[in-house]
């Protein structure tokens, strides 16, 4: 079915949160009802898909989405996450990566450049992987290479393993600086912005996330992605600390890596600052 023939359910007139121009559709992919949004572009690139991080929904990305200029976007929610359906059990990496060929099949998006975020870019790695036909480029934010990373500290990986902060988002505001690091530290109108474009996943679906990120790994065949790989970091990332990007910078082929002195949610924080330099990296 092409994106014509489709009925726009959604769009930033219904919500606040909503990137300008994102047109929010329906799709039943294996079994389930997946919300998607599309941001038409000029054509003059391949579309840009964003894989979210864990328990997000596509409302997160309302800020990057924003300053990508005319650069035309994919997202949608995770299964169990913002409006998206939830999966009766749980899923292996690689068979999301597979709901997210589904999902471009049926919007008739062949290649596309992808963009991983946390969670999202264990999901970028593997689908780059699993369909190296598909993946032109490769952007991978604050993201590691899964159960074989170093990992961050036990009190603040605790933090993540439960959906607790976008359930309670006084709970978000207390704990959001010493979670995600950066200007989320000292800023509190950037925690109340994040706080309040979330939207609470399923517990099961949180939950489900987290176990697929926790039995896989990429470490052992990050040399075999083939697609030209920009990896951008935050030196202040509690949840992922930087010598994991330097090592996947050091086993994919001809990889660019790019620290910044952020913290994990920089796709957030900062977008005016890295959409230019990933916009200049697609083309």
């Amino acid at each position: 079915m092409s994106t014509s023939e489709m009925m726009v359910i959604e769009s930033e007139l219904d919500s606040p949160h909503i990137a300008r121009g994102l047109e929010i559709y329906w799709l039943t992919v294996m079994g389930m009802n997946i919300r998607v949004g599309i941001r038409r572009g000029n054509n003059r690139g391949k579309p840009l898909l964003l894989l979210n991080g864990i328990g997000a929904s596509l409302e997160v990305l309302e800020t990057f989405i924003n300053a990508m200029g005319d650069t035309e976007v994919i997202i949608f929610d995770m299964p169990g996450a913002g409006k998206s359906d939830t999966p009766i059990l749980p899923w292996l990496m690689r068979q999301y990566a597979r709901l997210t060929s589904k999902v471009l099949d049926q919007l008739g998006y062949d290649i596309v450049d992808v963009l991983g975020l946390s969670w999202g870019g264990a999901l970028a790695q593997q689908f780059a992987r699993q369909y190296p036909q598909r993946c032109r480029r490769l952007v991978l934010c604050a993201t590691g290479s899964g159960s074989s990373m170093f990992p961050g500290r036990p009190r603040t990986l605790f933090k993540m393993m439960s959906p607790r902060r976008y359930l309670d988002k006084k709970y978000m505001s207390r704990i959001a600086g010493d979670l995600y690091g950066g200007r989320m530290r000292k800023d509190a109108s950037l925690v109340e912005q994040h706080a309040s474009k979330v939207q609470a996943p399923s517990n099961r679906g949180y939950y489900y996330q987290v176990l697929a990120l926790a039995t896989w790994s990429s470490l052992h065949w990050l040399h075999k992605i083939v697609s030209p790989t920009l990896i951008i970091h935050g030196l202040d990332d509690p949840i992922i600390p930087p010598v994991n990007a330097r090592i996947m910078a050091s086993r994919i082929p001809d990889a660019e890596l790019w620290l910044m002195d952020c913290g994990h949610l920089f796709m957030l924080t900062m977008a005016d600052v890295i959409a230019p330099e990933i916009m200049s990296f697609l083309r």
